[in-house]
């Protein structure tokens, strides 16, 4: 497969390889999970899994509070800039967790779980939330 960018032809096989040499001398890895874009795809960076939803802020943000309330865990800090909102948090087993909701456009928002601390993510606990959210998206 050929792209055009900046006016020249370039194959897809030269395009991974500058952007996988980008990401390498940025520090930045991304792990994607699921195939092609949109519902059941994820995104694994330093810590947090991400996945976008085709639902607006509001109910988003609604279902992420009452799972956490249906859950028993208590919202320890919330903090929103209007565009981002962050929600501490912390499972029964005092493992924290952060949930992000971000807008990404009009009926779509994208959520970052962050299950565990540094060196010691618990990346299928985030997985199963999205799980959760995903179903009660479906519901609403």
């Amino acid at each position: 497969m050929t792209f055009i960018v900046g006016g020249k032809s370039v194959k897809l096989r030269t395009a991974f390889l500058v952007v996988a040499a980008l990401s390498l001398l940025t520090g930045c890895v991304a792990v994607v999970v699921g195939a092609g874009a949109g519902a059941g795809t994820y995104a694994y960076a330093e810590g947090a899994l991400k996945r976008s939803y085709e639902a607006d802020y509001e109910k988003t943000y609604q279902v992420c509070v009452g799972l956490l309330k249906d859950l028993d865990q208590p919202i320890l800090k919330e903090t929103t800039d209007g565009v981002h909102t962050i929600i501490d948090t912390e499972r029964s087993d005092k493992t924290p967790m952060t949930i992000k909701v971000t807008i990404l456009e009009p009926g779509r928002t994208e959520v970052s779980v962050r299950t565990g601390t540094v060196g010691l993510w618990k990346k299928e606990i985030s997985k199963q939330y999205h799980k959760f959210i995903e179903e009660r998206l479906a519901k609403k």
